[in-house]
C-alpha cells in the first residue's frame, strides 16, 4: 500500500526551515542566508522513500511587523500552508531567545490544528550544555498540546534521520502525486533565479538584498547539453545599482561567476550565464511579481 502526505515546515525567521528541507532531501533544493526573509514563496521538495512519498513545503519565515505588501503576502502563504498539511513542523532556533514572543503568537495560531503540530528544537550543536534546551522544550510543552518534538541541527544533520523515519510512519494512504525521481514541482527557471538571488544576498550589502529580484528570462539548451540562462535583476532603488555592478563591474561579474557555479551544480550540466541589471521603483507591487511566487498581492 502506496502512503502519501504533506508536510509543512513552519516558523519565525532564520529558524532554519530551508537547512532542514536541505538535509531532509539529501539535496539543494531550498536557498539559504542568514539575512531575514530568504525564502519568499512555498518552496516544495518531494522525498520518495519506499512505499512512502512525502511533499514536504519550506515557508517564508513568519513575523508580525508586517509593512510592505510583499512582507504580507510571504506571512499569508505560510498558514495558508498549514491547511492542506497532514504534519506541521513548527521549526525553533533555540539560540534566538529573543524570538520567543513571536514563537508564543505563533503556537496560539496553531491551536485548531494542534494535533498536527510538532516542535522542531533547531541548532542543538550551538549548546554544549544540553539540560537548557530540556527547559525549553518544558515550557514550550506547557504552553501547547505538540503532537511530539524533536531535537536537531539541521546544518550538521543531526537527529534529520529520525524524524524523516516519524514523518514517513505518520503519512497517511494515497497514491503518489509525482514520479519516483522527482525532487520539487518547482521549474528550473525558478530554481536557477533563486540560486542568483542567493549568491546575491550572501554578497551584498544588508540593505540591497531586500530591494531586488532575480527573473529568468530566455533559456536556451544547446546539443552538447550545455545550457544559456539569461537573468534580469530587478532593484527599486537606483543607489543600489552602482553597489551591485561594482568598480568597472567587477562585483556583478563575481557574482555572475558564483552564481554559474551553484546553477551548473544543480543542473548537472555547463551553464553560461548572462545577468543583467535594471531598475524598477514599482517591482513589489506588480501583479506578475507576485504570480511568479506563487502569492496573493491582495
Amino acid at each position: 500500500m502506496k502512503k502519501f502526505g504533506v508536510v509543512t515546515l513552519m516558523g519565525a525567521p532564520n529558524a532554519g526551515k530551508s537547512t532542514l528541507l536541505n538535509a531532509i532531501l539529501g539535496e539543494k533544493l531550498s536557498i539559504v542566508c542568514h539575512k531575514r526573509q530568504t525564502t519568499r514563496t512555498r518552496v516544495a521538495g518531494i522525498l520518495t522513500e519506499g512505499n512512502t512519498q512525502t511533499l514536504i513545503v519550506d515557508t517564508p519565515g513568519i513575523f508580525f511587523d508586517t509593512k510592505r505588501k510583499l512582507d504580507k503576502a510571504m506571512v499569508s502563504a505560510a498558514w495558508q500552508a498549514t491547511f492542506e498539511a497532514h504534519l506541521i513542523f513548527l521549526i525553533v532556533d533555540v539560540k534566538a531567545s529573543y524570538l520567543k514572543e513571536d514563537i508564543t503568537k505563533i503556537i496560539a495560531k496553531l491551536e485548531s490544528v494542534s494535533d498536527k503540530v510538532v516542535l522542531i528544537l533547531n541548532k542543538i550543536d550551538l549548546f554544549k550544555d544540553k539540560s537548557s534546551l530540556l527547559s525549553l522544550t518544558k515550557e514550550l510543552s506547557e504552553a501547547f498540546p505538540f503532537k511530539d518534538v524533536f531535537m536537531v541541527s539541521s546544518k550538521k544533520k543531526e537527529g534529520v534521520g529520525r524524524l524523516v523515519s516519524f514523518m514517513k510512519k505518520n503519512m497517511p494512504d494515497g497514491e503518489w502525486m509525482y514520479p519516483e525521481d522527482q525532487l520539487t514541482n518547482l521549474s528550473e527557471r525558478f530554481l536557477t533565479a533563486e540560486l542568483t538571488r542567493e549568491v546575491l544576498l550572501h554578497q551584498l550589502h544588508e540593505e540591497v538584498p531586500y530591494g531586488l529580484t532575480v527573473h529568468t528570462e530566455q533559456w536556451e539548451t544547446f546539443d552538447n547539453g550545455d545550457v544559456k540562462i539569461f537573468q534580469m535583476i530587478c532593484l527599486e532603488r537606483v543607489s543600489h545599482k552602482a553597489i551591485v555592478l561594482g568598480k568597472k563591474g567587477q562585483k556583478i561579474k563575481h557574482i555572475g561567476v558564483l552564481a554559474r557555479q551553484e546553477i551548473s551544480k544543480a543542473l548537472g550540466c555547463r551553464v553560461h550565464l548572462k545577468l543583467h541589471v535594471k531598475v524598477d521603483e514599482k517591482w513589489q507591487d506588480k501583479p506578475d511579481f507576485f504570480h511568479d511566487l506563487g502569492l496573493d498581492p491582495s
